[in-house]
């Protein structure tokens, strides 16, 4: 019964498996920077863990690949805060790619074609890509080579907003050609 029982600190069991924190670090030497340390170098472990009590704090091991181990004196509970925000802000400052679709069809007449060219030019300049197909329905497969250069045309009048980033292909009933932006000059 008991083993079915919840832990009720389930977010931070998870966190100690990543540092190893005090009396859970089981090398004999360490390397301790930090910024509350006097003189940063090689100590027993013991030794570092008897400085962290005198600050009260606690002793996290930091990079433990290294030889030996670096650890840092810090506040556990702080550095677990800081470490999540570094990877929040770290995860805000990627880049995110948004893909566009554009449908056509194999006979797509002038019309048609112009106004879904104005959405991918606005897609491009936003820095969207842009993945455009011909779906062929039934026998218009037939017209494959009519799809075909309706998609490269598509390219060339979109030259100037984005590049070719996959030729043509046929993927079953589709025909599919993606365009990338270009980067903006500085």
């Amino acid at each position: 019964m008991a083993q079915n029982r919840r832990k009720p600190q389930g977010s931070q069991q998870k966190d100690t498996q990543n540092f190893r924190i005090n009396n859970a670090i089981r090398v004999p030497k360490i390397r301790l920077v930090g910024d509350n340390i006097d003189n940063p170098g090689v100590y027993s472990t013991s030794e570092a863990i008897k400085m962290a009590d005198a600050l009260e704090l606690d002793l996290v091991e930091i990079s433990p690949k290294a030889d030996p181990p670096v650890c840092r004196i810090t506040d556990y509970q702080k550095f677990l805060y800081q470490q999540k925000r570094k990877q929040k802000e770290l995860k805000s400052k990627a880049v995110k790619v948004v893909v566009k679709e554009i449908r056509f069809g194999p006979n797509t007449d002038d019309h048609d074609y112009n106004f879904k060219l104005k959405h991918a030019q606005k897609f491009l300049a936003e820095g969207a890509k842009v993945k455009a197909y011909v779906f062929f329905k039934g026998r218009s497969i037939l017209f494959k080579e009519q799809g075909e250069i309706l998609l490269l045309r598509f390219a060339q009048d979109l030259e100037e907003y984005g590049k070719v980033e996959q030729l043509p292909k046929l993927e079953g009933k589709r025909m599919i050609i993606f365009l990338s932006p270009k980067k903006a000059k500085k």
